[in-house]
């Protein structure tokens, strides 16, 4: 069976769109590092450090294991999570300035930018994960199958960052105060997260805080690489938890989107 006309035009066009942004990434990438000596390495010797750092503060501190896992190993698979999430929200948030040169140009597809900024982090990201895995394997953590599922979160992770960095790009053109918000949040978000702690720490008492706390939809997705990594947990375990997030971040998509059509025509006048 042919392809419908509709659909024989949209696949170049679509297939372009992704080549804009694989270059322009790659060449975002590279403008991070330009003039360094080790140039990308850097990309994986940040990460590195950081979770030796990590690795010896709460060796030093005497940290508990959590439900039988290590705590340097419990906790890094969650902050490798949020960290993707701030770097690449706090980046794509100021990514129409960044491109101005770009956004100007009256024929391109200024949409893209934000992803730009996400696949720049993915890619630091997945540098960490490399680091994170090896540090499962030395604390006796085996490899599963459920690992894979970690590609499914990302992808979740993506798509609501996308939505997110459409309505906080799209302010930020026209105040800088928004970039500033976005970091503040995030600094937050790094506590009202559970990447410090687990839902079955808090008291009863506290009860009605949990339920709070879990309208974060983040929520989901450092719970999804716990059970993914260590705990061996399908994805579909808390189906209201995650029809909560596939809504939530549907409707940020589109708002964003939607958002970011109307005040588009205003972005080239303002940069």
């Amino acid at each position: 069976m042919n392809a419908s006309p509709e659909i024989q035009q949209d696949l170049p066009a679509l297939t372009q769109k992704f080549r804009i942004v694989f270059a322009l990434t790659w060449q975002d990438l590279r403008n991070r590092y330009v003039g360094a000596t080790f140039g990308l390495l850097w990309s994986f010797i940040q990460p590195l450090v950081m979770a030796l750092i990590m690795w010896l503060v709460f060796a030093m501190a005497g940290a508990r294991p959590i439900h039988g896992v290590p705590f340097i190993a419990w906790f890094l698979v969650s902050i490798a999570a949020y960290n993707f999430f701030a770097e690449s929200l706090g980046t794509a948030t100021q990514v129409f300035r960044e491109y101005a040169f770009l956004v100007k140009k009256v024929r391109f597809q200024i949409e893209i930018l934000p992803l730009v900024k996400i696949f720049t982090a993915a890619f630091v990201h997945f540098l960490f994960l490399a680091i994170v895995i090896v540090v499962l394997l030395y604390q006796g953590i085996s490899v599963s199958w459920f690992w894979l599922q970690t590609l499914y979160y990302i992808a979740a992770l993506i798509l609501l960052v996308q939505g997110l960095s459409w309505v906080t790009a799209s302010l930020n053109v026209f105040s800088r105060d928004v970039s500033y918000g976005v970091q503040v949040l995030m600094q937050l978000g790094l506590w009202v997260s559970p990447v410090f702690w687990e839902f079955d720490m808090i008291p009863d008492r506290f009860r009605a805080l949990a339920v709070l706390l879990k309208l974060n939809p983040f929520v989901y997705v450092v719970q999804g690489y716990r059970h993914s990594l260590i705990e061996q947990i399908p994805f579909w375990s808390d189906w209201r938890l995650m029809l909560y997030f596939w809504c939530f971040t549907l409707f940020v998509w589109l708002a964003g989107y939607c958002l970011f059509r109307k005040l588009k025509p205003q972005f080239a006048d303002v940069l």
